[in-house]
């Protein structure tokens, strides 16, 4: 009988921006970065693959099914890409160079790297908002599996809603969400288990990167 279900949650490959939250398409890093990663996932034994419809997403999910062999048909679309999965609303910070929110923000973000409270971006989410929709998508995600019976999926999502969704799962203060791998590589994998018995999900492996090893060009200290 089938104890648990795989789920593979990762980061999506580095974008062509450095802005903040911009919709748009993968650098070539993104795409030697997906390669890498699709050709890893290849022998997790995965069922379906899952992402936002955030562009960066969207491609990385793509190159993922492509090395993997898998075709989403379009009657798949509407599964396999799930709007709840995005990445947290920025708000005003949308489109700023770092520069620039340094200098604009710079009360906001030393408030927050206080930890003290769950602060709202200004015009944006806070991480309890962020985290109640990654749960539904989640949630529809996992009853999925069940129905088909999957054994493992892969998840592309976005570095913030990881770390709200991660730090919901394991009862933490939202503020406390930032210290989950604060430097939480592009297509890094979260690997988590939801243990049908008991309708829990465990939290296997964090920020894992190795397929990346060997290439220090693709490493975000290299992201400029």
């Amino acid at each position: 009988m089938q104890e648990y279900i795989t789920i593979y949650l990762i980061r999506h490959a580095r974008q062509n921006s450095p802005l903040c939250n911009v919709n748009v398409e993968l650098a070539e890093e993104g795409i030697i970065q997906s390669r890498l990663l699709g050709q890893r996932l290849k022998h997790y034994e995965i069922d379906r693959v899952y992402s936002s419809h955030l562009t960066r997403a969207v491609m990385t999910a793509d190159i993922v099914r492509d090395e993997l062999g898998m075709k989403c048909d379009k009657e798949e679309v509407g599964v396999c890409i799930i709007e709840d999965l995005q990445e947290t609303d920025f708000g005003e910070l949308t489109g700023l160079s770092d520069e620039v929110l340094k200098v604009k923000y710079a009360a906001y973000f030393a408030a927050r790297d206080m930890l003290c409270e769950d602060l709202r971006i200004p015009g944006g989410e806070n991480g309890q908002e962020v985290y109640l929709r990654m749960s539904r998508a989640m949630n529809h995600i996992i009853e999925n599996a069940l129905e088909k019976r999957s054994s493992a999926v892969a998840v592309v999502s976005h570095g913030g809603a990881i770390r709200c969704y991660l730090a919901g799962i394991l009862g933490m203060p939202w503020s406390h969400r930032f210290m989950i791998a604060k430097n939480m590589e592009n297509t890094a994998i979260m690997e988590l288990r939801f243990h049908i018995a008991n309708q829990v999900i465990s939290v296997e492996r964090l920020n894992d990167y190795a397929h990346l090893e060997g290439h220090e060009e693709l490493l975000r200290k290299h992201f400029k």
